[in-house]
């Protein structure tokens, strides 16, 4: 038997003008005003990673997927993973149970379409199953899924619980695989990509990685989004000082940084880490 993987690569797909910190700055109604940048970036990580050797998930809204339809198969066909980011963005605790289902119903027929591949993963807009939404891996279960990556166990402003598990662990017969954090001086660190990877040096961020997963069970599950690696992506000026700040410091290191991650350790995809492929 294969020794568990320890490492997973995923990526968040969606574009610059839909990350939650603009959303008071950019309304959905007007997403289709903005040129959509996330196919183009995307490609470029597909290249990145097979020039690597890497595999990844790739968590996808349904509103990129149905504009960007031929993205998901060659996603597909490349040998990585299509998993569901949902529709359009909402975090799960600002939906009813109703609206959640319907709305993992509705994504995951426009990837499966798209993809021709079995859609088994989701993971949340903002990490946004927690506490308050004791009634969602039983919905992800009802609707065919097998696991959910939408757990980010530290404080923050904006997502996060610091005392929820950092090891996998199964709810109504699905498993949550929580994104990578380490323990530094008895305090809980995220090292699982994001503004902390572009802000960090990255021998820090690799000595971080690598004593998750260590000290996790499961394998240290990494995320990005194809805006990250995109420096000359339209300004929205609109939005507040600190959100433009958090969302455009270092762009222009990202996919240097990310190639020296990607050749620092084997990293798969997350349904291949958790055994499910």
């Amino acid at each position: 038997m294969a020794a568990p993987a320890r490492f997973a690569m995923s990526v968040d797909v969606e574009d610059y003008f839909q990350v939650w910190a603009f959303s008071g700055a950019v309304a959905r109604a007007r997403w289709d005003e903005f040129p959509l940048r996330a196919e183009d970036n995307t490609r470029r990580l597909l290249d990145l990673f097979d020039a690597k050797g890497a595999k990844a998930t790739f968590f996808t809204l349904g509103w990129v997927a149905e504009r960007a339809p031929r993205l998901m198969r060659d996603i597909a066909a490349r040998g990585h993973e299509v998993a569901s980011h949902g529709y359009d963005h909402k975090k799960v605790f600002d939906q009813s149970p109703d609206e959640f289902r319907a709305d993992l119903v509705k994504t995951k027929k426009i990837l499966e379409d798209a993809s021709g591949a079995r859609i088994r993963g989701f993971r949340a807009a903002g990490f946004s199953i927690d506490r308050r939404t004791p009634w969602a891996h039983e919905i992800l279960r009802e609707t065919g899924h097998d696991y959910s990556s939408s757990s980010h166990p530290i404080a923050h402003d904006h997502y996060g619980d610091p005392n929820a598990p950092r090891d996998l662990y199964e709810v109504s017969g699905v498993i949550e695989a929580p994104v990578a954090t380490a323990e530094v001086f008895g305090r809980r660190v995220s090292c699982a990509g994001g503004g902390w990877f572009r802000l960090a040096p990255y021998a820090l961020s690799r000595m971080l990685i690598e004593r998750a997963s260590a000290t996790i069970e499961g394998p240290a599950i990494f995320y990005l989004h194809p805006w990250e690696i995109d420096p000359g992506q339209p300004r929205i000026k609109a939005a507040p000082l600190k959100s433009r700040l958090r969302h455009y410091v270092n762009l222009g290191v990202m996919e240097r940084k990310l190639a020296q991650l990607l050749g620092a350790f084997p990293w798969t995809r997350v349904d291949a880490a958790l055994g499910l492929s």
